[in-house]
């Protein structure tokens, strides 16, 4: 059970994040400053926040979103990867926390 909640929340984040990206144009998360090399992206969230992916999932055009984040200081970062291996910084921010609930029903209030 504690796993399926998990997983629900992966999900949600996930969702979250691709509808955000549908919202982000290409030249905006294409910045020089906010792109690199995969592998130098995720050492750098690893070595300089802590941070580890959290969940992923396939966006519009084939390109891999990641959440990654901390569970020690509660950071978190959203990227982007597109096929071509250029991954982006899309978000970020503080407060990160797994949320262990279920989602409303079709009769319940969001």
């Amino acid at each position: 059970m504690q796993r399926m909640d998990k997983y629900l929340k992966l999900i949600g984040l996930t969702a979250a994040a691709v509808f955000y990206l549908a919202a982000v144009t290409d030249a905006a998360a294409q910045s020089s400053r906010n792109c690199g090399p995969r592998i130098a992206v995720v050492e750098r969230l690893a070595e300089g926040y802590g941070e580890t992916r959290q969940s992923m999932g396939l966006g519009a055009n084939n390109a891999v979103v990641e959440v990654f984040a901390s569970e020690e200081t509660g950071s978190w970062t959203i990227t982007i990867t597109r096929p071509g291996g250029l991954t982006c910084l899309v978000a970020s921010g503080q407060a990160f926390e797994e949320v262990a609930e279920a989602l409303p029903t079709s009769d319940e209030d969001a």
